[in-house]
C-alpha cells in the first residue's frame, strides 16, 4: 500500500509542476502581447536648452547669417 501511494502522490507532484509550468508561460505570452515595445527610439529622451526633458528633439535654434546683419 505504500508504494502505490508513494507513487500516486508523485504524480499529483508532477501534475502541479505542469499546471505551474503551463501558467507561467501563458503569462510571459501576455505580457510580450501586451509590451509597448522596447525600441531604442521610444527610450532615448532629449534635453532642450532650459534643461527640460522632451520625448521629441528639440527645434534647433535659427541662426542668422552675418552678412544680413550688416547690411541693415
Amino acid at each position: 500500500m505504500a508504494r502505490s501511494q508513494n507513487s500516486f502522490m508523485k504524480k499529483q507532484k508532477e501534475k502541479k509542476k505542469l499546471k505551474k509550468k503551463e501558467e507561467k508561460q501563458e503569462k510571459k505570452e501576455l505580457r510580450k502581447e501586451q509590451s509597448k515595445g522596447g525600441s531604442l527610439d521610444a527610450m532615448i529622451a532629449y534635453v532642450d536648452e532650459y534643461g527640460n526633458i522632451l520625448d521629441s528633439p528639440p527645434e534647433e535654434p535659427k541662426k542668422e547669417d552675418k552678412k544680413s546683419e550688416n547690411k541693415e
